[in-house]
């Protein structure tokens, strides 16, 4: 056991006080930017307490389930509350964690890896020390390396996942997967999932899905009846709290909502630009995006990031009612239908957003890729030939966890929604000449 000194212990206090307080700061101002947009529906607190919880006060997960977290949206929550356990999403858009990662862990590694770098190395956030399993799935060489540098001091299961989703020996190979996670958890919550308890998992979280397709109902309307940054405050609140809670707060966000519809209350005029974000996820408190989309006169109508409504749109739909085939339908839906770039063939990707920019009336799609996060870089040629095809505009906008390129994405964002307003006008123009 290493023995400190007194000066060297007191030199760790005051990096601990420093990482705390420059955090908190950073997530306060967020979260006042978020507020500061007219309109917060009342319904909201709930999800905004949850973030302030986590990233201001610095406190740890309420439950008494013991606490499993996980760094990809891939890792079935069903078979994490099937064992008794709490579901936490430990990726981190921590600005202060991300510079002191940054020391440790390769220049061109991404921001998120150099976040939780900066946790492992910090040990001061309750959300991390709590976990008694981190489960990392190896969706990028980089989450690979992090998996080995979190073992060192933590308990992780890294979880492999196909390259290629398509065929049936890929999804028999996710159920042989979660049949070695299942063990792990057992171990961990010493409770064993069953058939039942996988079965009702699958159906709470199949109401909490329910409740989410009621919200992006309104979401589609012409006039947004709510910002979309709000929007991801409280898709990223999911990560600190029980799907219980969650839903039963979204379920309060949607009565509300569909009080404001009903009086026709919305939070932005019509003629604003209707914006998709896609590319690399957006995680609290690295909101910067989505708050200078709003600012700058646009409406963040949609996204497909992971951390946003792709996280739970796709329901489990078991054919098979065995117990392995409880495990397939898990496959299907977070494999088999999932729209992330890591696996090799990704055509479902492209369909998947243009199907949206459709159905939620896209004026303009704002494609972000986190500095080094090469799967999401990759593709964005391919989105990009895609959307020219239906005279859609995209940008392609490249950030880090800092705040030291907020102006210049405001120029691009703000220059972006203009140039979006100018196509409206024109096109408006030659339909007037073709009516008279």
């Amino acid at each position: 056991m290493t023995v400190i000194s007194e000066q060297e212990r007191a030199i760790l206090n005051r990096r601990e006080e420093r990482f705390f307080r420059r955090s908190s700061h950073t997530a306060a101002r967020y979260l006042r930017d978020m507020e500061a947009l007219p309109g917060l529906p009342n319904a909201m607190e709930p999800f905004l307490t949850a973030l302030r919880h986590i990233y201001v006060d610095h406190k740890g997960i309420v439950t008494s389930r013991p606490c499993i977290g996980t760094y990809c949206a891939m890792v079935p929550q069903e078979l994490i509350y099937a064992a008794g356990g709490m579901p936490v999403k430990l990726c981190s858009g921590h600005y202060t964690a991300f510079q002191i990662g940054d020391d440790s862990t390769p220049r061109d590694a991404c921001p998120l890896v150099k976040a939780v770098a900066g946790f492992r190395e910090m040990k001061t956030m309750p959300i991390y020390e709590n976990c008694k399993l981190m489960v990392v799935p190896t969706t990028c060489d980089c989450k690979k390396k992090m998996a080995d540098m979190l073992s060192q001091e933590a308990n992780v299961h890294v979880m492999n996942l196909p390259l290629n989703r398509i065929d049936d020996g890929a999804i028999s190979g996710c159920v042989i997967e979660y049949h070695r996670l299942i063990e792990i958890l057992e171990a961990v919550t010493n409770q064993s999932v069953t058939w039942s308890r996988l079965y009702d998992s699958i159906q709470m979280v199949g109401v909490s899905q329910q409740e989410l397709s009621r919200f992006l109902e309104f979401k589609r309307q012409d006039r947004a009846l709510i910002y979309g940054t709000h929007v991801m405050a409280m898709m990223n609140a999911a990560s600190y709290m029980s799907l219980e809670q969650w839903t039963a707060h979204l379920r309060t966000l949607n009565d509300e909502l569909s009080e404001r519809q009903e009086k026709g209350e919305y939070v932005a005029k019509a003629n604003r630009p209707r914006i998709m974000l896609t590319g690399s996820p957006i995680i609290f408190p690295n909101i910067k995006l989505p708050l200078l989309i709003e600012q700058m006169g646009g409406v963040l109508a949609a996204d497909e990031t992971c951390m946003g409504e792709r996280f739970m749109y796709d329901p489990v739909v078991p054919v098979d009612m065995s117990f392995n085939g409880l495990l397939r339908a898990l496959a299907n839906r977070y494999v088999r239908a999932c729209t992330c770039p890591v696996f090799s063939e990704n055509r479902q990707r492209i369909n998947r957003v243009l199907h949206m920019v459709h159905e939620y009336k896209i004026q303009g799609v704002i494609y972000h890729v986190l500095r080094g996060c090469l799967v999401y870089d990759y593709e964005f040629s391919l989105l990009e030939q895609a959307l020219e095809k239906e005279n859609i505009p995209v940008i392609r906008v490249e950030s880090d966890y800092n705040e030291e390129d907020v102006e210049q994405l405001r120029i691009r964002i703000e220059a972006f929604i203009e140039l979006i307003k100018l196509k409206e006008l024109k096109e408006k123009g030659i339909r007037s000449i073709h009516d008279e």
